[in-house]
């Protein structure tokens, strides 16, 4: 009997440019590290892709119309692996200034040092803070509606937000739920026209508009939400089995609060280079302080910040 054993690449000391996260952004910049010759090491804790592979699916990234989030992601690190990048698959759990050498630590207590630190960490789903939601999250209450959807065929779910994640959401929703009801604070959604134009006209979504949570009502399970309309302060009881929340992103930035310079908001302050407060270390994609955050957006801050780091480092 033969076994074919496919043992891992050994992950080195140093590299060039080291990446922390793994979404477009971390892709993208390590596409164009190879490019110039630069060794890239990729460490991100979870799945190459970053939020593509919780995406269902993407019509505005160029090239590639109506593919499925974790596709594109797929596609995306292929390319990077074609050209020479590595991946490490653990958790990053600090970041050490070493003279000219940017350093991290994992969960492994494996240490890898780089010329140039790249933070592509991202964000996470906000929280709405109130009652009942950290006891029913993920009996219910969910952040993830590509992750947790299917658990709710046929079943009355409701979409918190109105930009283009929460209607976004709703629109998959609406393929596998009975209903789909949308809490928004205001009196219109922020989502983009097309998106909006499409949610108008599915009959499974409802909307619920100038509200918010209040509370999450349940025992084991979710069984209802509490809502408030903000102009009336009248409240009501929305019956539902499960609850998706897309209002908006909180900055993975705490590895390096006390490194670089941050916003009021946690995200961390750059230049037009990509570059933070602290030579040699670079911020990319969601995590880093701008007003647009797109896919596309996120690939072309890794493209510049690559291309400066090999022109400026190397």
């Amino acid at each position: 009997m033969f076994f074919d054993f496919q043992f891992a690449k050994q992950i080195k000391d140093y590299y060039d440019v080291v990446i922390v996260g793994g979404g477009p952004a971390a892709l993208g910049a390590a596409v164009y590290a190879r490019r110039a010759g630069l060794s890239v090491l990729v460490v991100e804790k979870v799945l190459e892709g970053g939020q593509l592979n919780f995406t269902t699916t993407i019509d505005n990234y160029l090239g590639f119309p109506n593919i499925e989030g974790k596709e594109l992601a797929s596609k995306m690190k292929e390319h990077a692996e074609y050209l020479g990048t590595e991946f490490l698959n653990e958790t990053v759990e600090e970041v050490i200034l070493n003279g000219d050498l940017k350093a991290i630590r994992t969960d492994s207590e494996r240490i890898v040092s780089g010329k140039v630190l790249m933070i592509a960490t991202g964000a996470e789903p906000k929280k709405l803070s109130v009652e009942g939601e950290k006891e029913l999250a993920g009996k219910g209450v969910s952040y993830c509606a590509t992750c947790d959807g299917y658990f709710f065929k046929d079943k009355k779910v409701a979409v918190v937000g109105g930009g283009d994640t929460a209607i976004s959401d709703a629109l998959y929703l609406a393929r596998i739920a009975e209903s789909v009801t949308v809490i928004h604070r205001r009196d219109k959604l922020r989502a983009v026209k097309s998106l909006q134009e499409k949610a108008f006209a599915t009959p499974k979504i409802k909307f619920m508009w100038d509200t918010v949570v209040e509370k999450f009502e349940g025992d084991q399970y979710l069984r209802a939400v509490v809502v408030k309309n903000v102009k009336t302060g009248e409240t009501s009881k929305l019956e539902v089995d499960g609850v998706f929340i897309a209002i908006g992103l909180t900055p993975n930035s705490g590895l390096v609060k006390d490194i670089v310079q941050l916003d009021e908001q946690g995200y961390i302050i750059t230049n037009e280079w990509m570059e933070t407060s602290v030579k040699g270390i670079y911020a990319i994609g969601d995590v880093r302080k701008k007003n647009v955050r797109q896919i596309i957006t996120a690939v072309a801050d890794g493209a510049i910040a690559a291309i400066h780091a090999a022109e400026n480092y190397f």
